[in-house]
């Protein structure tokens, strides 16, 4: 099949009259035309022709086709000591430390999924739609050929098939999931999905994101949640510009922040006011706008009350287009699959959620699972920047010897492999406490306070280990023909997004200040985990704690310390010794660095490199 035809967007046709025909299966709007109504006919949804939108349905869409061997013999020269393409790696299979984290979360039943998942994303194919969707970004169609306002954004048919298959794997809805099958565990078991997801394409997860994240809110109004949950819960992924009502499934996205102020939500301008209905009518701007085709937005805007939260759907309830006009697509550093938006109000239709003037603790909901996807999105770019780096030092041959072999790339490799290791560990212990969070006040207090310090870390980390990941593949890196110059673009959003590093820091002073009790039931799991080093470490975090009470401005060292000692202490509990011992002795108590290669050389790195990625 023709990837391009597999993507065409179903179209509205217009007749001449005026009226509109929809898809295939669908009635035209009956219109009266002496007192200028249009009554929508009773149909149900249609479903789209597979051939124009079932972009990723299995066995709809083709990979690419096989290309010809490479020719490697040329008249000036033969091509030699360059590896095999990356390509091929069940990226749940080979992760050794992932399966020893998710424990006794996994079943046959779930690993048989999980290793499907894992052998999709590490598929040629799979690379070949992040590749494309990032090299033919989003398009925004501000009009049509005859003037009409369009407001849409036109994305290439790799993102379709991406966010269909998220969708029906469930990554954007497992917090409105009822199902009984994964309670207990369903946070754990999608934090290893999208971390798998992730190592290929991370852009197209924003609107997964977001989905997932907002249906943490959506429950504050009853109506809202009654109408919008069922159709995230179908795990269906319909791109076309039509009411949610006459979908297969929605998406939903966010808007808070503007131009006058970003993190502080206070200052915001755009109004909301009242109608007769019930309903709200919204004047104003949005700054950062992300996934504008979404289906609708959790959006912030003041009433005489205060901030408040609404939904603001992109279809009005008389199935017209809302006012939400996209005046241009941001021009970002990375994540270019991902359409980034700026936008305005013009008196668009949205509904409330929650009481008035309470809009910022109702969207608070959202931040603990959007942070710890932040987290997730960085541990994974950094699992799939080393492991391209690993693969490049086995099999590239340099003075005599394979690059792994050689004492400095062997001990570079190794240092870099102690950080990856350890914020994987960290972010399934956090999707492992938000699980348990409702149950057990240890896990409550941890996801507290350790959802902004390891978002802190382990987001901050990600950038330098992707460069020297980079590094070890020399000037190969650094071309775009390869993916680490993507995946080192992608590493700084997700310490920006959703509260900066300054951000986090504060937020982790802020919850010890309210909750003092906190900080005693974490330093008590993290000191029975650690073993012999636990007091030491314990001792150190008590006295960062009680500094930060009289200089906030050393909230940084206690969060990376928090985030240094957590990671430590989830290392122990899953890894060979020598790993979590390396980590402990060369994070928590060796000297400072700044540069990757300082390692020990007692350690086995060797051992460490070919457990954590073992050769296919």
């Amino acid at each position: 099949m023709d990837l391009i035809l597999a993507g065409q967007i179903l179209e509205t046709t217009m007749t001449e009259d005026g009226g509109q025909i929809g898809g295939p299966g669908e009635q035209p709007a009956e219109r009266n035309s002496e007192q200028g109504e249009t009554v929508k006919a009773e149909t149900p949804i249609a479903e789209p022709p597979k051939e124009l939108v079932d972009v990723a349905a299995e066995k709809t869409v083709e990979p690419p086709a096989a290309q010809e061997p490479p020719i490697a013999v040329f008249r000036t020269h033969r091509v030699t000591n360059q590896p095999e393409p990356y390509q091929g790696y069940n990226l749940f299979d080979s992760d050794p430390l992932l399966v020893a984290a998710l424990g006794k979360t996994l079943d046959e039943g779930v690993e048989v999924e999980l290793s499907a998942h894992g052998r999709f994303w590490g598929s040629q194919e799979a690379q070949d739609f992040g590749r494309l969707a990032n090299r033919n970004p989003p398009a925004l169609n501000s009009y049509d050929a005859y003037g009409h306002r369009l407001d849409t954004v036109d994305f290439h048919p790799a993102y379709h098939a991406m966010m269909r298959r998220s969708a029906e794997a469930g990554l954007h809805m497992v917090l409105a999931d009822d199902g009984e099958e994964r309670r207990g565990r369903r946070h754990a078991l999608r934090a290893a999905q999208y971390y798998v997801t992730a190592q290929t394409e991370i852009g197209h997860l924003c609107p997964i994101t977001m989905t997932n994240a907002a249906c943490a809110v959506l429950p504050h109004e009853a109506s809202v949640a009654e109408e919008w949950l069922p159709r995230i819960r179908t795990r269906k992924y319909d791109h076309r510009f039509r009411p949610a009502s006459q979908k297969l499934g929605v998406t939903l996205g966010m808007g808070l922040t503007e131009k006058q102020g970003g993190t502080d939500l206070r200052q915001i301008t755009t109004r909301a006011e009242q109608v007769e209905d019930g309903s709200y009518r919204i004047v104003g701007h949005k700054w950062f706008f992300s996934a504008p085709m979404s289906d609708a937005f959790v959006v912030l805007a003041k009433t005489k009350a205060g901030p408040t939260a609404f939904l603001m759907p992109r279809f009005k309830p008389d199935d017209s287009v809302n006012e939400l006009r996209v005046r241009r697509l941001k021009n970002k550093l990375g994540n270019h699959s991902n359409a980034s938006s700026e936008v305005e109000f013009e008196g668009a239709y949205a509904e409330r959620i929650g009481e008035e003037g309470k809009g910022i603790r109702t969207i608070l909901d959202m931040v603990t699972p959007t942070r710890i996807d932040c987290a997730l999105g960085s541990a994974a770019l950094m699992r799939a920047g080393l492991a391209r780096a690993v693969h490049h030092v086995r099999q590239r041959q340099a003075f005599g010897a394979p690059l792994a072999d050689l004492p400095l790339m062997a001990r570079v490799i190794g240092d870099m492999s102690l950080d990856v290791a350890a914020a994987t560990a960290l972010v399934i212990r956090l999707a492992t406490a938000m699980d348990r969070a409702g149950e057990s006040p240890a896990d409550a207090a941890y996801l507290r306070i350790m959802t902004p310090a390891a978002k802190y870390w382990i987001c901050k980390m990600a950038p330098a280990l992707l460069y020297e990941a980079m590094e070890c593949l020399g000037g190969n890196g650094y071309t775009e023909d390869f993916d680490l110059a993507r995946l080192y673009r992608e590493a700084p959003v997700n310490a920006i997004w959703e509260g900066s590093g300054n951000v986090m820091a504060l937020d982790v002073v802020r919850a010890l200040a309210k909750e003092p009790d906190t900080l005693d039931l974490l330093l008590e799991e993290l000191e029975h985990s650690l073993g012999a080093t636990g007091p030491v470490s314990i001792n150190v975090l008590r006295a960062a704690a009680k500094a930060c009470i009289d200089d906030p401005g050393s909230s940084r060292i206690l969060t990376e310390q928090l985030a240094l000692t957590a990671a430590a202490s989830a290392l122990r509990e899953i890894a060979p010794a020598v790993l979590s011992d390396a980590f402990i002795e060369s994070r928590l108590a060796g000297q400072w660095r700044t540069t990757y290669g300082m390692l020990d050389p007692r350690f086995d790195l060797t051992g460490l490199i070919d457990w954590l990625y073992p050769e296919k």
